[in-house]
């Protein structure tokens, strides 16, 4: 399973902010363990395939 938050879906812009953050809630522990823990996996990661759609029409 992949981490990198650039590609997971639930990495997205905030225009009011002019950043990118994480809609998923982590409790305390948890970003914790993914700030510190290289080794961590985050259970929420969704691979961001926006061509997912494109080929459900085809």
């Amino acid at each position: 399973m992949q981490t990198s938050c650039e590609t997971c879906a639930n990495f997205v812009y905030d225009e009011e902010f002019d950043e990118y953050y994480c809609q998923i809630d982590l409790d305390e522990d948890e970003y914790g363990r993914f700030v510190h823990d290289s080794s961590y996996k985050c259970p929420y990661y969704k691979f961001d395939n926006e061509y997912e759609v494109v080929w459900k029409q085809i």
